[in-house]
């Protein structure tokens, strides 16, 4: 499929319906179709990988066409320029949690941009640092305790941003590293007391949040099994 086919298709797709519920669940995209993600993965898996395609389909503005860039682009042909690119150009949560997730965190800069986005005052790169600290701490099943040790502390210094999208993504951050395994659990559970005890409002939801979940011994047994199995 071409360029002016996939677009035409996505257009023919749109549900007016949809779009305007997205707002429920606080995206507010002005170009949205109302298309749904397992819609966009199935023409994602009919158009292949094309990393030319993916930028032209980034370019176009269209809200669904750029979630449908990260499934078509390819990790190895995205530069540092490119991410930066598509970092200005974020304005949802949910594009910034499908791209991070399908397409930058399998690049050879992913850990870099979760250190640099972090520290960045734009919400939606901001919160993009975090995803990419959430979704390499699932998908990189080799990397050293170490890649992800070096996160904490910014998790910590962090989690007093109030804002929505970064709280929780503060939040998914820490939780998914201390998932990892026992080890990673027991430096996540110690992150979280100390973000407790700095007392701002969203560090106590951030603490209690992850706290919850990683003290859990159904989670800490499903840690161990993970464990086991390796």
């Amino acid at each position: 499929m071409n360029y002016a086919e996939i677009i035409q298709e996505l257009k023919a797709s749109a549900n007016s319906k949809n779009a305007e519920g997205m707002a429920r669940y606080g995206i507010c995209a002005p170009h949205a179709l109302g298309i749904s993600i397992p819609a966009l993965r199935k023409l994602a898996r009919r158009i292949g990988k094309n990393h030319e395609l993916a930028l032209r389909l980034w370019g176009s503005d269209i809200h669904e066409a750029r979630i449908l860039a990260a499934y078509v682009d390819e990790p190895a042909l995205v530069s540092e320029a490119q991410m930066e690119e598509w970092a200005k150009d974020f304005d949802s949560w949910d594009v910034v949690d499908q791209v991070c997730s399908n397409l930058f965190d399998r690049t050879g800069f992913a850990y870099q941009k979760a250190l640099e986005w972090s520290g960045r005052e734009e919400e939606f790169v901001k919160r993009a640092g975090f995803v990419m600290m959430a979704t390499l701490a699932v998908h990189d099943k080799k990397a050293d305790d170490r890649a992800f040790l070096k996160f904490l502390p910014i998790i910590k210094r962090e989690s007093g941003d109030g804002r929505n999208f970064v709280k929780k993504a503060v939040n998914w951050a820490l939780r998914q590293i201390g998932k990892r395994n026992l080890n990673l659990n027991k430096a996540a559970i110690k992150t979280a007391q100390e973000i407790r005890e700095t007392g701002l409002k969203a560090a106590r939801w951030i603490a209690a949040d992850a706290l919850r979940e990683l003290s859990d011994e159904k989670v800490r047994e499903r840690i161990k099994k993970l464990r086991d199995e390796d």
